[in-house]
């Protein structure tokens, strides 16, 4: 696991591409996956495994209630302060071209990542099975009487920037 110090504070996060900072490049495309509230950056460690062979994996764990490290006290952890912290990150390790890869709340933080400006770095987006729309906070959190009724989100959309936008199937 390797660490980073970002403003909020230090960011554990794993990187299957940049064993040293003489080959930060290597590893082919880069897919950087965000985890949801209450989990690390295992929750990827099966796609990981699967597409390191051919990809940069870089999967940090955010401050969603399982870092093991703790942030400043005066970190903005809200969620556009997250999705700050996601860009910082991105900055910081110039990851530029990316596939971001978003499940739960981090599917969240994808989309206020791209709406708040940082697109440039984002090449293409994955949202898994995560908050979207007016399903923030998911429904087990917002009184929903019949989650049946809500509606699958439209794939293969190209955003403004030239960004693809790919969703799984799923219900939000």
């Amino acid at each position: 696991m390797r660490e980073i110090e970002l403003t909020a504070g230090t960011v554990e996060y794993e990187d299957t591409g940049a064993q040293t900072d003489a080959d930060a490049g290597g590893g082919g495309p880069t897919v950087v996956f965000l985890h949801g509230l209450m989990m690390d950056a295992s929750l990827w460690d099966g796609p990981i495994a699967e597409l390191s062979g051919e990809h940069r994996c870089v999967a940090p764990t955010l401050p969603l209630g399982a870092h093991r490290r703790a942030m400043r006290d005066d970190a903005d952890l809200s969620l556009p302060g997250v999705a700050r912290l996601v860009v910082e990150f991105l900055d910081r390790l110039d990851l530029r071209d990316v596939t971001l890869v978003g499940n739960d709340t981090g599917g969240a933080l994808v989309q206020v990542v791209i709406s708040e400006g940082a697109a440039e770095r984002v090449g293409r987006v994955v949202l898994v099975s995560c908050e979207a729309f007016d399903n923030l906070p998911p429904g087990g959190f917002a009184a929903r009487a019949d989650r049946r009724t809500s509606k699958p989100l439209a794939r293969g959309t190209t955003q403004s920037n030239g960004a693809q936008l790919s969703v799984l199937p799923g219900r939000f």
